[in-house]
């Protein structure tokens, strides 16, 4: 009876050594799963399989100096790896880490960073446009791609016809932004446990904003309604029911519609009509709606007078103007910006619009507004320009490379100025840089193919020394204004900043 306990005592120092070993070899005493594993030798041989398969992969990837070390390494860890195989997964890296540090492996990698490189470079002149560049930093949003989900569906239309300049001018850019606003708050319902004032204000009205940004910049005037609304809807009482407060925020739009931009129209215009003498020659640049009330309204008055617009790229917003004073009956001549000092000669007084006027008494408006105006002022005529209060601004303009916006490249040329420049397809190619050539010659049609007038925009942009620039507006310095008009009365430029702290009072 004493020997049995010694006989099942002896093999358990046995049994504990033997998993350290080799696992596989014992697995609680059965002996009917032992001939399903694998012996050492066989364990071997698959390891090796294994390893001829990776060096094959890496030879086939990194060369034969790898395949070398890889192997004479890898040979030499084999009976490691056979006996501890949750270690080959950690292996695995080492390859990766001696490859770096192989004398022929730089040299394949050098050249295509130098390719990336010079693609870098070649693409940066593109994109600078020279003192502009800044201005090309946010691509405009011309479709519905990439907007976002928060986005109201009226303010998605509406981005896409301030990117298309089916509505221009800032007047009319902020009275559509006023009216989609109201649908917007129309239709947004505010989230259980917020308030109203809160959360349409950050969390609504914010995406709109920013998709309306990436059509297009925002106005001055767009951007002083934007601080006016949220500013109303602060104030609005946590108490007041949702509808209720709905209803006051679309009310309180219609009300500042109906004073800082209709009647303040009206003002302007029963006020700048009075300056229009019989016989007179009024010159004005491009279109500006007030002042198209303003010789619509002289013109109903009985005053004879003519009109000289002048005109230019790229948007000839001025051509419209003069088909409708036309049709009204009014004498009017057109001319493009090449030919505004003739058009000088024969003026009296020159009327126009404005984008927005800044704090210092500078003019910020459509480009070729600022050649006009010391046009004028150089055969001293007077410049009156015609704004409402709600394009004032505090800001303080010095040039027109700091804050600008660029039109599309698109609408550089005409179709009638890119059919002329077809014969210079060859002057254009000869003059890129010799890694573009190749390309080039690719995509020029041959002879017989008849010549696309959209390529000539692909030719220029692919010149080397050649860049599309058309900016939209410029600054008129405030000693070539002789009076600015607003539904405040007639100001001189540096009463700007004090009739803007009036209106923001009020």
């Amino acid at each position: 009876m004493t020997e049995t306990p010694a006989a099942e005592i002896a093999p358990a120092p046995a049994s504990t050594a033997t998993p350290q070993e080799n696992p596989p070899a014992t697995t609680n005493g059965d002996t009917a799963d032992a001939p399903k594993k694998l012996s050492p030798a066989e364990l071997k041989k698959q390891k090796q399989a294994e390893k001829q398969a990776k060096r094959a992969q890496a030879k086939a990837a990194s060369g034969p100096p790898n395949q070398q070390q890889g192997s004479s390494k890898d040979g030499q860890k084999q009976p490691k790896d056979s006996k501890q195989p949750s270690k080959e997964d950690k292996s695995r890296p080492l390859p990766g880490r001696r490859r770096a540090s192989q004398p022929n492996v730089p040299a394949v990698k050098e050249p295509e960073k130098k390719a990336k490189k010079e693609k870098e470079k070649e693409q940066e002149p593109t994109q600078t446009g020279l003192f502009f560049g800044h201005l090309y930093s946010q691509p405009k949003q011309q479709s519905l791609v990439g907007a976002s989900k928060d986005v109201h569906p009226a303010v998605l239309a509406l981005g896409l016809q301030y990117s298309s300049y089916a509505i221009c001018g800032s007047t009319a850019r902020m009275v559509a932004m006023l009216l989609v606003f109201k649908t917007v708050i129309e239709d947004y319902q505010t989230p259980p446990g917020n308030s109203l004032a809160r959360h349409l204000t950050s969390h609504h009205l914010g995406p709109q904003i920013e998709f309306l940004k990436s059509c297009r910049p925002l106005s001055i005037s767009m951007g002083n309604a934007i601080r006016w609304l949220k500013d109303v809807i602060i104030k609005i009482d946590p108490s007041t029911p949702e509808s209720e407060a709905k209803r006051d925020l679309t009310e309180e739009i219609d009300i500042f519609i109906r004073e800082r931009v209709t009647a303040a129209d009206r003002l302007i215009r029963d006020l700048a009509a009075t300056k229009i003498q019989a016989g007179d020659v009024v010159l004005t640049f491009a279109a500006s709606s007030i002042v198209e009330q303003t010789i619509l309204h002289a013109h109903a008055t009985g005053t004879p007078f003519t009109v000289i617009i002048v005109d230019s790229k790229p948007l000839f917003e001025g051509k419209q103007l003069a088909r409708k004073l036309a049709n009204q009956g009014i004498t009017v001549r057109y001319y493009l910006i090449t030919g505004a000092s003739h058009a000088v000669k024969d003026a009296t007084k020159v009327f126009l619009g404005a984008h927005a006027m800044m704090s210092n008494g500078r003019l910020y408006s459509r480009v070729g507004t600022a050649l006009v105006s010391m046009l004028a002022h150089a055969q001293s005529l007077p410049v009156i320009v015609l704004c409402q209060s709600v394009k004032f601004t505090e800001k303080v303009a010095l040039d027109s490379i700091v804050g600008n916006e660029v039109a599309p490249a698109e609408e550089l040329l005409s179709e009638a100025e890119r059919r002329l420049l077809l014969p210079l397809q060859t002057r254009l190619i000869s003059s890129s840089s010799s890694s573009k050539v190749e390309d080039k010659a690719k995509a020029t049609p041959p002879d017989d193919a008849p010549a696309d007038t959209n390529d000539v925009m692909k030719w220029i942009g692919d010149a080397e020394n050649l860049h599309h620039l058309q900016v939209l507006y410029d600054v008129t310095p405030a000693q070539y204004i002789n009076m600015v008009i607003t539904e405040y009365g007639s100001l001189p430029p540096s009463s700007v900043p004090v009739v803007h702290r009036l209106s923001t009072n009020i």
